[in-house]
């Protein structure tokens, strides 16, 4: 087993499991209810997202709360939008952009966007508004269809 010295730490190389792949037309569903100070939470599990969807599932991400409508803005920036007021500050909006391009799917619940101030306007093209309810329907949507579903609550 290799280890790697990283400070006062060893961590082991060694990989225990199968790299699973996902079989023709298995699903994902990835719950990100993120908060404002909790944004290492929020970009983890967009990581995962885009790991599942590079395996072969076909994934859909579900944001709720307030962290989740800031990971889906397409209106921030400083001092003007789209300005890095600080290297990482955009990464967020850049990783759920390509999870987009790469086909997967976001939907983010109004609920959110009604806590924060947003408007449907001010979000990344493809990411689908939808009403509180429907959070729970997705869910289930998924479930039905034996989908894999990951939640991350904060």
């Amino acid at each position: 087993m290799a280890k790697v010295q990283n400070g006062d730490s060893l961590f082991t190389k060694k990989k225990v499991f199968p790299d699973y792949k996902a079989e023709p037309g298995q699903k994902a569903l990835v719950q990100i209810h993120g908060m404002f100070t909790e944004a290492s939470v929020t970009l983890i599990a967009l990581l995962t997202a885009m790991r599942l969807q590079r395996k072969g599932f076909e994934t859909s991400i579900l944001l709720y709360g307030p962290g989740g409508v800031l990971t889906a803005s397409a209106t921030k920036g400083y001092p003007k939008v789209g300005d890095e007021f600080y290297p990482g500050h955009l990464e967020h909006s850049r990783r759920l952009t390509q999870f987009m391009k790469e086909g997967g799917k976001v939907y983010i619940c109004q609920f959110g966007l009604g806590a924060v101030g947003f408007r449907e306007e001010d979000l990344l093209e493809g990411v689908v508004a939808f009403d509180p309810l429907d959070t729970l329907d997705l869910a289930l949507m998924h479930y039905k269809e034996g989908a894999f579903i990951m939640g991350t609550w904060m």
